[in-house]
């Protein structure tokens, strides 16, 4: 028979409850901006039973931040299937698409927040992008990436960031551009760096002898061909 009491929750669930209340508010505004009387009342419990389960708010921020690098870190994933360039649209679609979706919590995630400067922090922002990086070294198929690979595929994740949060003001670039775009970049920067490099271009060239006449590498090909007259007119 029920009787209408709400039923109690034990500790790890309880957390994890708070967990999820904390990130989702942090995904519509600052952390700096949320009390943990928000938190609370988001909750359902009152403010002495949030700092029962977590000692203030820089923990349950870093215990939020947790969730959310875990999450994002996840959107890397991709089946090592078909050509590199619809791969990293993939990526490129879901990475934004967090981005989109938890705005202020990203923001907080890669530029510290009231955590600035913790050693949890840094280490959640540094997870992130070492899964990231991991991720593409392996779609590369590379276990022991040279030099000019190792600033190339950092250099984008760097670039993918800060783009992000450079769009996040205002979003004035449709989202599906920007993606695409993202994914432009990575191919003008390995581009770059054959330029330079023996090895690179080797590597580059396999990539772009699987890239189908409709995929985003060949579509970057046609824009830059379509520049070159335009580029040499006196």
């Amino acid at each position: 028979m029920t009787t209408g009491m709400r039923r109690r929750m034990g500790v790890e669930e309880r957390r994890q409850q708070l967990i999820g209340v904390a990130l989702e508010l942090f995904s519509n505004r600052s952390p700096d901006d949320v009390s943990i009387d928000e938190i609370a009342s988001a909750a359902g419990i009152s403010r002495p039973l949030v700092y029962h389960y977590f000692p203030g708010k820089l923990s349950l921020y870093e215990a939020a931040l947790k969730r959310a690098a875990d999450e994002l870190a996840e959107r890397f994933v991709e089946p090592h299937e078909g050509p590199l360039g619809a791969r990293l649209l993939r990526v490129t679609g879901r990475f934004l698409g967090f981005v989109d979706e938890h705005g202020p919590g990203f923001s907080a995630l890669m530029r510290g927040g009231p955590a600035v400067g913790s050693s949890t922090t840094n280490a959640l922002i540094d997870s992130v992008r070492q899964a990231a990086y991991d991720q593409i070294l392996a779609h590369l198929g590379v276990t022991a990436p040279p030099a000019r690979l190792e600033l190339v595929v950092r250099s984008w994740i760097s670039l993918a960031e800060s783009t992000a949060l450079i769009w996040l003001d205002g979003r004035r670039i449709p989202r599906a551009d920007l993606e695409l775009q993202l994914v432009h970049d990575f191919a003008a920067l390995a581009a770059v760096s054959a330029a330079y490099d023996e090895e690179m271009a080797l590597l580059l060239g396999g990539i772009l002898a699987d890239e189908p006449a409709d995929g985003p590498f060949a579509d970057l090909l046609g824009r830059l061909a379509a520049l070159a007259p335009r580029a040499v007119l006196p």
